[in-house]
């Protein structure tokens, strides 16, 4: 399985990132630091669980790893 991080998003004052989740053609994409899946092709209820579960414990990681994001450093690769 593969996973992403979208950069620190800001909306009303209120900073999020995007995770996401690929394995073969099954997708899913949550949103943190709420840790929920917003959408989901190809996984059971119970993947899902754990995909929100795993954001949950790794969040602490999962932040940083937003926060490093830099997006002109990606498009200048």
């Amino acid at each position: 399985m593969n996973m992403t991080v979208s950069p620190v998003c800001s909306k009303d004052g209120k900073q999020y990132a995007f995770v996401s989740f690929t394995d073969g053609p099954r997708t899913a994409e949550g949103r943190i630091p709420e840790c929920k899946i917003l959408s989901a092709k190809g996984f059971t209820p119970e993947e899902i669980e754990q995909l929100e579960n795993y954001m949950k414990r790794e969040l602490t990681r999962l932040k940083k790893m937003a926060a490093g994001i830099r997006i002109l450093d990606a498009f200048m690769k």
